[in-house]
């Protein structure tokens, strides 16, 4: 069967959910569409009379009006509403949501708290389920990131990425999973404490022997960036951790990003952050804004892989 075939009316919760041969399948199919969008094909029509239901339960900038305009250039209807919005917010089970909206709508997108919650629609809902992020990932910017990495380094096997902050956040985990599967080497600088998922670490590594990537987790940046090929951090304190501020701050403060620690890095390395960036805190502005940065282009990015992968699930 088809890659084409066998993603159709699928849910995309996880990285895991995708073999390397479909997650591959998905970049080729972004990488297609972004030069049909360059050549002038603003809209095209894979899902039209097709409406998308997106639920945000947290704030979105880059996710929403990237998914809204993937949904609109691929010819669909997007309906996007906060979580409050709806009978959730006064609630109603998710698994009752979800029998209601597959009546309704062609696919859902959900941005959420609790990675169950998402789990719990997919379960209940029979049109593809979306994951826009979650506690425990974010497929499509690790899909977007993807997509990145191979426009500037011109290939994904043997690439070195180094991810330096906290190790444990839901962008670091579908980093992990997607690297494993495409044959990246990682190398996670983080404090203790900090460290990737077991859960999702264990299957990163499964990936990695079957990819020959090599995963390593090391307790100083300049460990982690030297000699790399992208160096990649996001915010300490993530949407929800805001109590944990102060100790999260002091535990990291080690691993900023500045011009002297991407130095380290190959001459030619890139710098990455899914945005919004705390400049100052986990990343300098000299890096963002200097040479070494690629955060525009990978924020455009997002478009191109989720109208992917939009146009590869949605029946």
């Amino acid at each position: 069967m088809s890659c084409l075939k066998r993603l159709q009316g699928r849910d995309f919760i996880s990285v895991a959910d995708l073999t390397s041969e479909e997650l591959r399948f998905v970049l080729d199919t972004a990488y297609g569409l972004k030069q049909r969008f360059y050549s002038g094909e603003r809209v095209i029509p894979v899902l039209s009379g097709r409406s998308i239901m997106m639920i945000f339960q947290k704030p979105s900038t880059r996710t929403r009006i990237s998914f809204e305009q993937a949904i609109t250039q691929l010819g669909g209807h997007p309906i996007t509403v906060n979580w409050q919005e709806l009978q959730l917010g006064r609630g109603e089970s998710v698994a009752d949501t979800a029998r209601v909206l597959e009546r309704y709508v062609d696919g859902i997108v959900a941005r959420v708290y609790k990675h169950n919650d998402l789990e719990e629609l997919a379960k209940h809902a029979n049109v593809p389920v979306i994951n826009a992020l979650s506690d425990r990932e974010h497929p499509c910017q690790a899909v977007g990131d993807m997509l990145t990495i191979y426009e500037k380094r011109g290939r994904l096997e043997g690439v070195t990425l180094a991810y330096v902050g906290d190790g444990g956040n839901n962008v670091a985990h579908s980093l992990l999973l997607a690297a494993g599967k495409l044959g990246l080497n990682v190398r996670i600088g983080t404090a203790e404490g900090y460290d990737p998922n077991p859960e999702v670490l264990r299957l990163a590594e499964e990936e990695a022997t079957n990819s020959g990537a090599l995963i390593e987790i090391v307790r100083t940046p300049e460990d982690a960036v030297k000699a790399a090929d992208v160096v990649y951090t996001d915010v300490w304190v993530s949407m929800g951790q805001e109590a944990e501020r102060e100790r999260r701050v002091k535990d990291l403060g080690k691993f900023r990003v500045t011009p002297e620690l991407m130095k380290l890095a190959k001459r030619d390395a890139i710098f990455m952050h899914c945005l919004p960036a705390l400049r100052g805190m986990e990343v300098v502005d000299d890096v963002i804004d200097g040479p070494w940065s690629v955060v525009w282009d990978q924020a455009e990015n997002r478009l191109h892989a989720q109208k992917a992968i939009l146009a590869l699930l949605i029946q």
